[in-house]
């Protein structure tokens, strides 16, 4: 049966009426309403009971109250050497806290042309999108804040750090918000990201030590690594990263054309050839092998997010993340042991392991 809908009568020219904001602004709430809606019960009702009870294994609060104070161990946080019993007692030793329940946590979004690529029904977009809005749910539901930088043709918006659900529905809908009118503008200069960028504005806007969870596919000009090691001074920071599995190993496709996201250069390749997907593996290889070596050297935890992942899937990954973290007091990749404590540490390993 075919079904056909009336045209509505043409208004007069002079009565068209221009469109509100309210009303441009309408669709992006409901698709942020309804985004929300359908991870609320696709993810975090499957999460639900999962993370019990790991509150203080998954974030660390900003309130931190003194209880007491033991002598240095490996992977300790240098940060809370109390240098005055060191001095006293010849031994190091650090401060040991009471954590708050209340944090803040940031998402500083990477939104360039590069994160919009997808080789599945999910782009690397929506992905981002997904996860923070699981994440900013979980904190939100137990009195946590969350904010944002979103970063498009440059730092496009800042999100103020609050909670409530009507927050996470706005930060969703400022993320919408970011494909529209100005964004894809811009987009159309052809500007590269420049992800360093988002990062300074990070060390700047965050003064209250947070959570800051950097969420990019990394894929920029260089000079991002020093913001990033001055982010991690001062907050405790979670590089999420994007990738997609067409990133890593280009099947054989035959002759196609590729464009570049941001310059919009397109490229004819032969993925028929071997030899070239042999040598595309092998950069995408070594392009995986210094990003990780340079989030190591910034001292970041990191965390892998695919356009293949089961999105409930990947929070329970973080949350494993940050369990060994706590585990390993403060993890490996923090802030490590000052030079002139490592002989110290390796006399006293040295020492225990001989008795």
């Amino acid at each position: 049966m075919a079904w056909f809908r009336r045209q509505p009568a043409q208004p007069e020219p002079h009565a068209a009426p221009a469109p509100s904001a309210e009303a441009a602004r309408a669709p992006l709430h409901g698709q942020a309403e309804r985004l929300l809606r359908r991870l609320e019960w696709t993810v975090l009702k499957r999460l639900d009971g999962l993370l019990m009870g790991d509150y203080r294994t998954l974030m660390r609060g900003a309130g931190l109250d003194l209880a007491d104070l033991r002598e240095y161990q490996l992977h300790d946080d240098v940060r809370h050497i109390d240098w005055n019993v060191t001095a006293r007692l010849q031994v190091p030793h650090v401060r040991v806290y009471t954590e708050d329940r209340e944090m803040s946590a940031w998402f500083l979004l990477d939104l360039s042309p590069s994160v919009d690529f997808g080789s599945g029904p999910q782009s690397k977009r929506d992905l981002s999108a997904g996860f923070v809005a699981v994440l900013a749910r979980l904190l939100t539901q137990r009195g946590n804040r969350v904010g944002a930088l979103l970063y498009g043709a440059g730092v496009d918006r800042v999100v103020p750090a609050r909670t409530g659900r009507q927050h996470v529905l706005h930060l969703l809908h400022s993320i919408q918000k970011n494909l529209h009118p100005t964004a894809l503008a811009d987009r159309a200069q052809g500007n590269t990201t420049r992800l360093a960028d988002l990062l300074s504005a990070g060390v700047h806007s965050i003064r209250r030590r947070s959570t800051v969870f950097v969420v990019s596919d990394f894929i920029s000009e260089p000079g991002w690594e020093q913001p990033l090691a001055q982010l991690a001074q001062r907050h405790e920071v979670v590089a999420v990263r994007l990738i997609d599995p067409l990133e890593q190993h280009l099947p054989d496709l035959g002759l196609i054309t590729l464009r570049d996201a941001e310059t919009g250069e397109h490229l004819l390749v032969d993925t028929h050839d071997a030899a070239f997907r042999h040598r595309f593996a092998a950069v995408a290889a070594q392009r995986e092998e210094a990003l990780h070596s340079a989030l190591a050297r910034a001292g970041v935890d990191a965390l892998e997010l695919s356009t293949a992942d089961d999105l409930a899937e990947a929070v329970m990954r973080f949350a494993e993340l940050r369990r060994q973290r706590t585990r390993t007091g403060g993890g490996h990749t923090q802030s490590g042991m000052p030079l002139h404590l490592r002989p110290w540490a390796r006399s006293r390993d040295n020492g225990a392991s001989a008795s």
